[in-house]
């Protein structure tokens, strides 16, 4: 099936309604649960080697645990917000009513194929809307898996699944959606955007990023490398909310080396996705002094130019820098999905918040803040924008229509016309002309 096929059949149909959206959401929670044996040998085989609690934590459970959430809270998120009206135009009621857009296209990517496949679903189906998915050619194995437990718990009249490559994910990008989510990396998608406005398609697009971790002079060293290295591991690096480099104030590179050593921390459990990814890391790491914690697990130094230092990282390897002051390290943030700040005073948080831009900010801890269900996720500038998550994701699939309920008078209807001398005198007393 083409994706212009896929969006034709099911872009007719109507809205769906809230006592179907929720039976549609607990039958994929119960679905994907029932699967997850399935999962996590698929991703296993799709990787080479895909740590079991990576995939139940973060493919599984996490899609689970968004989709009874949304389940409990949707009939809420659905009601029409009513809205302050200006006094002239009483008696009046005016609300925002949450709407479907229709059909939302989802091009998934491959670090977490399943988890970011259908948590976009998830919101998607809770706003009303029936879905296209398009899975990652390069995890096949879970890209089948994506599409059999759509077929079961969804059924073909809501989801479809569409298969295939780059010329596939081109075609999808460029049909017209009610809205195209795309995950991935930043130069993809610039080219995204640029098929969707054609349409004028609205996107959410969740982008990449170089998420520093700022160990600051107030911070435990020790408890400082066990959390980044802890959220380092996971996927290998192969997330887009990953520690990506470590700016450390007050503290040597040696001895963030001795307290990494300390953790214990020496794998990462999971394989780089493909020989391709391992080339791209080896030659960003070009130049630079690598220090194994273990087989697959390093840390790196290089000079302050160095592409690594610039690039995102994606991958079992952490970039460490000294930084002589707050201030330098704060100018070499970009605009990534996450900040993580350790140790930091009052007055340190406040200077991070107010110069910097992102799409989250956490003190003393990395990554976990991704699976805060309610918490709305996404990026700013090259990270990405757009919301997802709970009722942010809900928002974002949701056309978010006025509703205005008039009376028959009002005090505003002294300015229809014809238009009287005394309706101009009370208007340019009301600007505050004599």
């Amino acid at each position: 099936m083409t994706p212009a096929q896929a969006f034709a059949a099911l872009a007719p149909l109507p809205a769906l309604p809230i006592e179907d959206r929720r039976r549609l959401l607990a039958a994929l929670r119960s679905t994907l649960l029932a699967r997850a044996a399935d999962a996590v040998a698929a991703a296993n085989a799709d990787f080479g080697r895909r740590s079991e609690m990576d995939t139940l934590l973060a493919d599984i459970l996490i899609v689970a645990d968004s989709a009874a959430m949304a389940r409990r809270r949707l009939a809420g998120w659905a009601r029409p917000r009513l809205q302050g009206s200006p006094y002239p135009f009483w008696p009046v009621r005016s609300v925002i009513e949450p709407q479907p857009k229709g059909v939302v296209g989802i091009m998934a990517p491959w670090n977490y194929p399943i988890q970011l496949a259908l948590m976009p679903v998830v919101d998607a189906i809770g706003a009303g809307n029936r879905v296209v998915v398009k899975p990652s050619e390069h995890t096949p194995r879970c890209a089948a898996l994506i599409a059999e437990i759509l077929a079961a718990a969804l059924g073909a009249d809501v989801a479809l699944t569409v298969q295939g490559g780059a010329d596939v994910a081109a075609d999808f990008s460029a049909q017209a959606w009610g809205h195209l989510v795309f995950t991935g990396g930043t130069e993809t998608g610039r080219l995204v955007m640029a098929a969707a406005a054609k349409n004028l398609t609205p996107l959410t697009l969740e982008l990449g990023g170089k998420c520093p971790a700022l160990v600051l002079p107030g911070a435990s060293l020790a408890r400082a490398a066990k959390t980044i290295l802890n959220a380092k591991a996971v996927n290998a690096g192969q997330t887009c909310v990953a520690p990506d480099t470590v700016l450390l104030l007050g503290h040597s590179i040696a001895d963030f080396l001795a307290a990494a050593r300390a953790t214990g921390i020496t794998t990462a459990e999971t394989d780089v996705i493909n020989p391709r990814q391992q080339a791209r890391i080896a030659a960003l790491c070009e130049g630079a002094s690598l220090t194994a914690l273990g087989p697959d697990f390093s840390v790196a130094t290089a000079p302050d130019h160095h592409p690594l230092h610039q690039e995102e990282i994606f991958g079992p390897v952490l970039a460490l820098r000294e930084m002589p002051s707050l201030a330098a390290a704060i100018a070499t943030i970009g605009t990534p999905l996450a900040i993580y700040l350790f140790g930091a005073s009052a007055q340190e948080e406040a200077q991070v918040a107010q110069a910097t831009r992102s799409g989250a900010l956490v003190c003393n801890g990395a990554l976990n803040y991704a699976a805060f269900h309610a918490l709305a996720f996404g990026g700013v500038g090259a990270s990405g924008f757009g919301r997802r998550n709970g009722r942010a994701g809900f928002d974002e699939f949701s056309n978010m229509r006025a509703r205005v309920s008039h009376g028959r008078i009002s005090m505003a209807q002294m300015f229809d016309f014809p238009r009287s001398a005394s309706a101009l005198a009370m208007a340019r007393r009301l600007v505050g002309m004599k």
